[in-house]
C-alpha cells in the first residue's frame, strides 16, 4: 500500500496517545498526506453518556476524518485520520473541555481496561472499574512518557 508507519507522533509533552500514519507518495495523494491516528483513553468499564460520545464525534468531524474504531485492540476508541497541524487542538478540547486524556499506544504501556465487575455480575469480588481507574492514574506517566525506548 501507500501507507507507511510515521512512528509516534505526539503532542507536546506525550510520547504516546498519537500514531503517525503518512503516504509514501504525498503529491499524489494530498488529502492524506498525513492520517494520523488518535487514541481517546476510554472510563473504566467504557460506560459513555450520550453526550460524551457526541462530543468527541464533534471534534473528529471538525478536526479529523470522521472515521472512528470504538475500541481497537487496546479498548480505546480510535480516531482515524488527521493532520499533523491538527493534533494540539484535538488534545487541548479533549484535556481542558472534555475531562478526558489520550490513550497508549507505541512500543509503551498500552491503555487499561476492565469488565464492569459489581454493576453486572453478580459473582464479581470487587469493583473493577475502581481498580482500573487506580492503575491508569498510576501508571500514566508510563503510557505518556515512557521511560524505556519505543
Amino acid at each position: 500500500t501507500h501507507w507507511k508507519h510515521g512512528g509516534i507522533v505526539g503532542v507536546f509533552g506525550y510520547g504516546g496517545g498519537v500514531i503517525g500514519r503518512y503516504c509514501d507518495q504525498p503529491q499524489a495523494f494530498p488529502g492524506v498526506a498525513h492520517f494520523h491516528t488518535v487514541r481517546v483513553n476510554q472510563p473504566s468499564a467504557k460506560y459513555y453518556s450520550s453526550e460524551f460520545l457526541r462530543q468527541i464525534c464533534d471534534i473528529w468531524d471538525m478536526r479529523g476524518s470522521g472515521l472512528t474504531n470504538m475500541h481497537g485492540s487496546t479498548g480505546d476508541i480510535v480516531l482515524l485520520g488527521t493532520q499533523a497541524t491538527q493534533l494540539e487542538e484535538i488534545f487541548f478540547e479533549l484535556t481542558h473541555n472534555y475531562n478526558t486524556d489520550l490513550g497508549g499506544s507505541g512500543s509503551n504501556l498500552r491503555t487499561h481496561e476492565c469488565c464492569l465487575g459489581t454493576a453486572s455480575c453478580e459473582y464479581a469480588c470487587y469493583t473493577s472499574p475502581d481498580v482500573c481507574y487506580q492503575l491508569t492514574l498510576d501508571y500514566q506517566d508510563e503510557l505518556h512518557r515512557p521511560a524505556f525506548n519505543s
